[in-house]
């Protein structure tokens, strides 16, 4: 029999603010995160974002750490996170040193890579910042960011764009199901930087304002940033420690159409594929889902891509979904992560999150859910990310029953 994997803790940082409680309040209070850049350093203030409200300073003042920690926004952003996690999970000192930490990120260091590169440029590499551009690579990103937790027995990044957290958590229960470990910490963090708010707007798909999901005026993203990371166990380790299961990770999908660099296939070829294997390795019918937290990013190809693949599955008759990227941002490489954490909250507190700023279906029958709910019987939720390349990742997120 395959192994169940099951989730004993949670940690998150959004523009929603700090924790797990925090952020079930802010969607409770169909609160917003999103507002004009401060931390970032940009002219383009055009452009809402959803920015987590600490500064560089006061998050490593908390953590208690110096160069290069407290220059790596990524980093502080997922150490906070990750002290959650382990902390809500109650893992000792022994239990990591026994687990995997995987990471998913794209940004990585690249928020002091482009502060230093004017100068390292112009001395064609021999100022003394050259060194410090190593900091960039992803993997030291995950390396820094693990230490906060303590010493893992294993440590991984994965980056596949903006289903990197998603496909970490993936990977994750595979190594528990292969029986590589008993316990992985899995999940995404990612801040926002230069280099991909300048990116997003050269692709001209950032919107100047309040992003709206499935409505038929969708005009584009509003990135974010942030970080959350899961406590993933094998039923018998938890059982064994005495843990609460807060949720079962009971199937998981992934798929590439490899249809654009960035766009979606028309019929949502990917989403479909990704959202179909994870139903058929929970053992789920289509009408089983009370929930969809939909990747929705605002903009005119994935909404409606996603909607086409939706139809294929469901047909006319549509689970639930929204977006919370409508109040957190699209935090990219961490969404998968952040979106995984509230996929548990629905099912812990029977919460469904408006997809805040919706007005116009973009086709009849397609219409998210507009006020959050707040007493919702959900058994079962679909977390969709999808990343450029048609890299597309589902997550299904059940209750526990023993």
């Amino acid at each position: 029999m395959s192994k169940r994997v099951l989730i004993t803790g949670v940690g998150v940082l959004s523009a929603l603010g700090r924790g797990i409680d925090r952020t079930c309040d802010a969607l409770r209070n169909e609160e917003s995160g999103i507002g004009e850049v401060t931390y970032l350093a940009t002219e383009h203030h055009e452009f809402p974002v959803g920015e987590v409200k600490f500064g560089n300073a006061e998050m490593a003042g908390e953590l208690g750490v110096g160069f290069p920690e407290s220059e790596l926004r990524t980093v502080l952003l997922g150490a906070l996170a990750l002290r959650e996690a382990v902390g809500s999970a109650s893992l000792s000192d022994a239990d990591i040193r026994g687990a995997a930490f995987v990471n998913g990120t794209t940004v990585g260091g690249m928020d002091l890579t482009e502060r230093l590169f004017k100068e390292v440029y112009e001395s064609e590499g021999a100022s003394e910042s050259t060194v410090n551009l190593e900091y960039n690579y992803c993997g030291i990103t995950t390396e820094l960011t693990a230490r906060h937790a303590g010493k893992f027995a294993f440590v991984t990044t994965s980056s596949t764009a903006c289903s990197s957290g998603a496909n970490a958590i993936i990977l994750g229960a595979e190594m528990i199901k292969a029986g590589l470990y008993d316990i992985v910490v899995a999940g995404g963090a990612e801040s926002l930087s230069k280099f991909h708010l300048n990116g997003f707007n050269t692709l001209m798909i950032l919107s100047q304002e309040r992003c709206r999901p499935f409505d038929r005026d969708r005009n584009g993203i509003n990135l974010g940033e942030g970080a959350a990371y899961l406590v993933l166990e094998s039923e018998e380790s938890a059982r064994r420690r005495g843990a609460t299961p807060l949720a079962e990770l009971s199937g998981y999908g992934n798929a590439c159409d490899a249809f654009h660099q960035t766009a979606t296939s028309d019929n949502g070829e990917g989403a479909y594929r990704a959202m179909s294997e994870a139903l058929a390795s929970a053992g789920l019918n289509p009408e089983d889902i009370g929930y969809v937290n939909a990747h929705g990013t605002g903009t005119p190809n994935n909404d409606i891509c996603e909607l086409a693949a939706m139809r294929r599955i469901w047909g006319n008759n549509l689970p639930r979904f929204s977006s919370t990227k409508s109040l957190t941002g699209h935090t990219t490489s961490a969404s998968g992560a952040i979106e995984a954490a509230i996929s548990i909250l629905t099912l812990r507190k029977g919460l469904i999150p408006a997809n805040a700023g919706f007005s116009n279906p973009i086709e009849a029958g397609a219409e998210p859910v507009k006020e959050t709910i707040h007493d919702a019987e959900v058994r079962h939720v679909v977390d969709n990310s999808f990343g450029f390349g048609g890299n597309d990742s589902s997550l299904i997120f059940s209750r526990y029953d023993d």
